[in-house]
């Protein structure tokens, strides 16, 4: 059976332009740190369109386009977005991200009847290939009249934004840059906040087991995961908290840790994560017991009706090397001290979530005589002092119980500018095309703006886009009217721009 293009899969989605430059983006593989097939794809692109377009010394790339005729006085506008994408996929799936394709799919919103486009089993990576898309279009649109673009197209922003960090002043001209990288096809965005990442590693001293203990496999599933900043405020269900409440609830003596196991990606909240541990007689059926327990809190308190927690008799040869039940304890609670999710509400505006951490990686390293055990957590804020102060938390959690802690400095927020001319020129526009005001606000989730404007200097910016939900996970989906009504708010901008 022949399988169907992404280009036919979107041929008959409005605008058509739009959807054609996101089908050839779909094709390309471009996860996060790997992005030197997208960004030999975006430079064949602007070569093919006869655009000039050069890159940085790390891949970001700048696509020059000249205005439209009669237009070549107006301001330069830059049109920013990241050409990564989180890639993420459901444990039954089958894809190779650095290969294959991204499975477009068109189908209707169960709940509204909207048409959506989504992926098959993995993220579908309109975050933010639907805003490169948009720009492209742009460019290239005889009907849309605008002054001079810069198509800045930034890489690494999901797992660290070095694109936007690495910037110059020298690098591109303009300085009124719309970001096209936001999620609320209502709002358009002035500030966000900033971020820092922190690692712990515990290194355990490990034996082999008792051959009389039995090796004991849990693991959680089900869950809804999302966008550690955009869906932070919905108290989704942590995979690793969950998984490390039911060992440690568990009314046995003496598991001991072989494996540790849960999320992928630091700016994703995980939705699986597993054990191996060793324990006594009736231990599988007493963690059984709690595992029912603490899926039921999970179903109920935060909203997860997926939710599953499974335990089973594992291998011999999975749990090779343990550590004692003393080391496991200690490393657990440890894990039960680390926050997870909204830590605090702003009090400039109002419903805006201020600061929060995210659990967000767990893996272990298995030795000859050593298990170590590696976290990595992402704390986001809009409030400088309230990041520094959870990493100090954080830190003081690690070396409480004998880790090696170590964080970064960080990236800082988006400070808004409420008498920014962008923002002026949007609101109006938006007012006049769609008969109501939008939405002008910030959002938890860190977008490049605030990183830009440090490296960049003064720099009129804000931020908008279709909406999109269930970034950075396989549930991402875009609206297709959503993305229309971008483009037609895109088109009015630059042209009263221009």
């Amino acid at each position: 059976m022949t399988t169907q293009s992404n280009t036919d899969v979107v041929k008959d989605l409005h605008p058509e332009r739009v959807w054609r430059f996101f089908a050839g983006l779909a094709d390309t593989p471009r996860c996060s740190k790997k992005e030197e097939k997208v960004r030999a794809h975006l430079k064949q692109l602007a070569k093919e369109l006869g655009f000039a377009a050069k890159e940085d010394r790390v891949g970001n790339i700048v696509i020059e386009v000249p205005a439209t005729k009669g237009h070549e006085n107006a301001p330069i506008v830059v049109l920013q977005g990241h050409a990564d994408m989180v890639c993420e996929k459901n444990s039954g799936t089958q894809h190779d991200f650095d290969n294959d394709p991204i499975k477009l799919i068109v189908g209707k919103d169960a709940d509204t009847g909207r048409i959506i486009v989504h992926a098959d089993g993995t993220t579908l990576g309109a975050d933010n290939g639907i805003g490169i898309a948009l720009a492209l279009a742009a460019a290239t649109d005889p009907d849309v009249v605008h002054g001079p673009l810069e198509l800045l197209c930034t890489i690494d922003e999901e797992m660290g934004m070095t694109g936007a960090d690495a910037l110059t002043p020298d690098f591109f001209k303009g300085r009124r840059l719309l970001n096209l990288d936001s999620e609320e096809d209502n709002a358009i965005y002035i500030g966000c906040a900033g971020g820092c990442d922190t690692n712990m590693a515990w290194t355990l001293a490990a034996d082999k087991p008792d051959a009389a203990l039995q090796a004991i496999r849990v693991s959680v599933s089900g869950l809804r995961g999302g966008h550690s900043g955009g869906d932070i405020h919905e108290n989704r269900g942590n995979a690793i908290k969950c998984l490390v409440a039911t060992l440690s609830r568990c009314e046995t003596d003496g598991l001991q840790l072989a494996q540790l196991s849960g999320g992928s990606k630091r700016n994703a909240i995980p939705r699986e994560a597993s054990a191996i541990v060793v324990g006594p007689s009736g231990a599988i059926e007493a963690l059984r017991k709690t595992a029912q327990e603490v899926r039921q809190v999970v179903a109920e308190e935060h909203a997860e009706p997926g939710a599953a927690i499974s335990v089973d008799p594992a291998n011999a040869s999975d749990a090779t090397a343990v550590c004692s039940a003393s080391d496991t304890q200690t490393l657990l609670d440890a894990l039960l001290a680390v926050p997870s999710g909204v830590l605090g509400m702003s009090t400039k505006v109002p419903g805006l979530v201020q600061t929060s951490n995210n659990l967000s990686t767990l893996t272990t390293e298995i030795g000859s005589k050593s298990l170590k055990v590696l976290v990595g957590c992402l704390t986001r804020s809009s409030s400088d002092a309230w990041k520094n102060a959870v990493a100090r938390q954080l830190a003081a959690i690690g070396r409480l119980s004998g880790a090696k802690v170590e964080s970064d400095s960080g990236y800082p927020g988006w400070e808004p500018n409420p008498d920014s001319y962008l923002l002026k020129t949007c609101s109006e526009t938006y007012k006049r095309l769609f008969s109501e005001d939008p939405n002008v606000t910030a959002i938890h989730a860190g977008l490049e703006c605030g990183i830009i404007g440090d490296r960049i200097g003064d720099i009129d910016t804000i931020s908008f886009g279709p909406t999109i939900t269930g970034a950075h996970s396989p549930d991402e989906l875009v609206y297709v009217d959503a993305v229309e009504k971008s483009w037609e708010f895109l088109k009015a901008v630059l042209a009263e721009l221009a």
